[in-house]
């Protein structure tokens, strides 16, 4: 039975979800496609490789916009979108006018500096928390082990050392507990192409419970989240959102979930596994590979993932010269080569180093390698991932617009429309 206490939307409301803690229902049916909540960002930061295309205050992308005065690093659409943004950016303005270049905190410490500020600034409930409010945040802090801590510990020298004029600080304790916090509820804002546009808080969305069979997905307008339905949802059931990338085996899932959010998941897919094995196919051979081979590929797949990430840390997001490009293309060959004589193309670790190598090329305009990779993404895609999946989305996307620039009009009319 409802509470009556407990907080309530237009058809949702908060409830004690069984072995979840907090969870969000819904109170009537939802149709496939129907907005169930829109939530505007509590604080939000956009990524620094951004600033001069889009808005520094409501993320838009746009042509000619105006830069600010002093500093000269935060672009706006025009002079209401700046001073909205002010009491913000004011945080940020001063302090990269003395750092200069040397001026290089992370977008966590960045979004957690906004934070303190809002807090300060509206100490009351805000539009953005209406079912949940930041304070109330889980912060796992009893699950870190010594090498998070370390790092908030780090974030936290950062936040001292690039913002203190504007900033009151609370002691170390309540920041650690902050800092925790913003790991576990943070939101990553992305374009339609899902590509990273900066970071956000939306308290009302972190509300949901995650599931590897979800049955909403969020999207951004701007700072804007809004939350929709995927299939119907019926009065009483509650809404899953997915926090990570669905793509990957149940294993990898939750050894992604336990990493990030401290949890393992028990949704049906997590407990059948029925979609593993296709997402795992090993090539079909007169003499099949061995178990021990295929375990041992799968190890060597996981190695080299995490291998191209550092690699596209340090050579492609810091340098963005054309020899580190190079290299992270000549990584993602070599692997798929490698994986290719046990694992079929539609292997979920090949498709990952497919969409890196695809990324590599767009990167340096290299139009027909882009979509030959994209081509050999999508089909696959649409058979691991979800209903109405966002990655889908974007790859027929991707592939629409590279064929209109590669003159293939009816190819690309047929992949938008998709």
């Amino acid at each position: 039975m409802r509470s009556e206490a407990a907080p309530q939307l237009d058809g949702l409301e908060r409830f004690a979800s069984a072995g979840k803690g907090r969870g969000l229902r819904a109170r009537r049916r939802f149709a496939v496609g129907e907005l169930l909540l829109s939530c505007p960002a509590y604080a939000a930061v956009l990524t620094v490789s951004e600033r001069g295309s889009h808005c520094d205050g409501c993320f838009a992308r746009k042509e000619g916009l105006s830069k600010c005065g002093r500093c000269k690093q935060a672009f706006y659409c025009n002079v209401e979108c700046q001073k909205e943004d002010w009491p913000m950016h004011k945080l940020e303005c001063a302090s990269m006018c003395t750092f200069g270049q040397n001026w290089h905190p992370s977008e966590t410490v960045r979004l957690t500096a906004r934070i303190l500020a809002k807090q300060k600034i509206h100490p009351e409930r805000t539009q953005s928390e209406k079912l949940l409010t930041v304070k109330e945040f889980e912060s796992h802090l009893d699950k870190l082990d010594n090498e998070k801590r370390e790092l908030i510990q780090n974030d936290i020298a950062a936040l001292h050392h690039f913002y203190s004029k504007h900033l009151d600080y609370p002691d170390n304790a309540a920041l650690v507990v902050l800092f925790a916090q913003v790991n576990c509820n943070g939101f990553t804002i992305e374009d339609e192409e899902l590509s990273h546009l900066g970071s956000a808080i939306f308290p009302d969305v972190a509300l949901m419970n995650h599931s590897c069979c979800p049955n909403v997905i969020v999207t951004y307008k701007g700072t804007l989240a809004e939350v929709r339905a995927v299939r119907e949802i019926e009065p009483g059931e509650e809404i899953f959102s997915s926090y990570i990338d669905l793509l990957y085996p149940t294993e990898d899932r939750n050894d992604r979930l336990r990493d990030s959010y401290f949890f393992s998941c028990d949704c049906r897919e997590c407990i059948t596994r029925e979609k593993d094995k296709e997402k795992l196919e090993i090539c079909k051979l007169n003499d099949p590979p061995s178990a021990e081979t295929v375990k041992d590929m799968i190890k060597y797949a996981r190695n080299v993932i995490e291998e191209f990430r550092r690699a596209k840390h340090y050579k492609y997001i810091l340098c963005f010269t054309l020899t580190p490009l190079v290299e992270l293309l000549e990584i993602c060959e070599l692997s798929l080569d490698k994986m290719g004589a046990v694992f079929e193309d539609s292997n979920v670790y090949m498709l990952h180093m497919m969409y890196q190598a695809m990324g590599v090329c767009l990167y340096v305009q290299d139009w027909e390698g882009a979509l030959c990779y994209g081509q050999k993404i999508i089909r696959p895609y649409s058979k691991h991932y979800p209903s109405y999946s966002l990655n889908v989305a974007s790859m027929w996307l991707k592939l629409g617009r590279l064929y209109m620039v590669l003159n293939n009009r009816t190819a690309g009319v047929k992949a938008l429309k998709r």
